[in-house]
């Protein structure tokens, strides 16, 4: 049950990249880039911290 509680951290990377209609738009603006090119920006890194986080609890669930 707790793996497949952290796989939906994948499920939620999935949606944040694919949900272009939520960040298709300028403001708010972030030193003066658009909320389009900031949040796609934020979001790699997030994603592949998720994607870690996520691989760290697999990698440690077949060690038990």
């Amino acid at each position: 049950m707790g793996n497949v509680m952290i796989r939906l951290l994948l499920v939620l990377v999935f949606i944040a990249a694919l949900a272009v209609p939520v960040f298709n738009r300028v403001g708010p603006e972030l030193f003066g880039f658009p909320f389009f090119y900031w949040y796609q920006i934020l979001a790699v890194p997030l994603g592949s911290l998720i994607i870690f986080v996520v691989f760290r609890a697999e990698d440690r669930g077949d060690e038990q």
